[in-house]
């Protein structure tokens, strides 16, 4: 949208920055020639696989740029909507201008991280890839082990590959060629993965070792003195959520995706669950956690908490009430990390 102009450019573009600043800077100068003071250049695009880079990159050059979160914008509800790169992109500017003005309800804007709290985030996400992997290439080789009736090989074991050698059938019968030759190929793979898996962790652990009072690393040395709280847990909550400037508890919540979605219709009521909208990979860690922090803080408030409201013993009662838990757990660790509040009856490792 330019000032003073009454058509409504559009451009398609290849992937280029400079390109894309170029037009920038020529639709500025078009609007300075009708007679218009440009002071402000504001660009928004949908987030996506790309990143946040073209964001960065356009500020270090004096654009305004934001990146739109692309569930936030209302789109129509027939079952069959037109959907164009033209429909769309007057779809993205109206929920812009909105959001510009002031309004609520048009659009939600996502946080451009720094490149450094982005690479903050890939050991802990590279190492979880790891682990897939690791479990992916175990239960192949169980697999190819139990076709020919062998259940009672260990591949995570140091020497198993030593071990491979003297496996039999239960016909007596040596691995056949083909399926041995797999199988040590298997292993050679699995101990690599383990090995960068190692790596991580000991240079983590390094990470650690240097004593920083603030940021990231204290938050995670804190929250790993909590009995049940590991440093791979702790690591990935600060780097994920915790080290983000939230505005509220209810911030908080709706990020680790711990929110409810009700339905409402007149007087009825219903609840459909957990909205899902946040950050799966904290969602996920936060309900292994809230299951673990019952098996070890069981005097504390939280635990007391929850088991006063799962008295009756129900299966779908627990379920339910352990995701508030771990809405509430995730609230009680972020006012730790940033205020200093300390959990109600919570059992804390000696400082180290």
């Amino acid at each position: 949208m330019l000032p003073g102009i009454e058509r409504q450019p559009r451009k398609k573009l290849e992937p280029s920055p400079e390109r894309l600043l170029a037009v920038l800077h020529r639709w500025r100068d078009e609007a300075v020639k009708a007679g218009r003071t440009i002071t402000r250049i504001a660009v928004a695009f949908e987030a996506g696989r790309d990143g946040f880079w073209l964001a960065r990159w356009l500020e270090a050059r004096g654009v305004e740029a934001h990146v739109i979160h692309p569930s936030s914008v209302a789109v129509s509800r027939e079952h069959r909507r037109a959907k164009t790169d033209r429909l769309d992109t007057e779809l993205l500017k109206r929920g812009f201008l909105g959001w510009l003005r002031g309004e609520r309800g048009h659009c939600n804007m996502a946080r451009v991280p720094t490149i450094a709290e982005e690479d903050a985030k890939r050991p802990n996400r590279e190492r979880d890839c790891l682990v897939g992997e690791r479990t992916r290439i175990v239960n192949r080789i169980k697999s190819t082990l139990a076709r020919l009736g062998i259940r009672n090989f260990k591949p995570t074991l140091r020497k198993a590959a030593d071990r491979l050698a003297t496996v039999h059938t239960p016909e007596g019968m040596p691995l056949p060629p083909n399926t041995f030759a797999e199988l040590q190929r298997e292993i050679a793979r699995l101990g690599f993965v383990v090995s960068q898996i190692r790596e991580i962790e000991e240079a983590r652990q390094r990470r650690l070792g240097q004593q920083h009072e603030t940021g990231p690393h204290a938050m995670v040395r804190l929250l790993a003195r909590i009995v049940g709280v590991g440093v791979e847990t702790a690591d990935m909550l600060v780097h994920e959520v915790l080290s983000r400037p939230m505005r509220d508890r209810r911030a908080v919540a709706r990020y680790a995706g711990l929110t409810g979605s009700p339905d409402e219709s007149g007087a009825q009521r219903r609840e459909q669950g957990l909205a899902r909208a946040g950050n799966a990979r904290v969602r996920r860690g936060m309900i292994q956690l809230a299951w673990r922090f019952l098996m070890f803080q069981k005097d504390s408030a939280l635990a007391l908490w929850y088991r006063a409201r799962t008295a009756d013993s129900r299966i779908g009662t627990r379920k339910t009430m352990i995701v508030a838990l771990a809405r509430k757990l995730i609230i009680a660790l972020w006012r730790l990390v940033t205020t200093g509040e300390a959990l109600e009856g919570v059992v804390l490792r000696p400082a180290s």
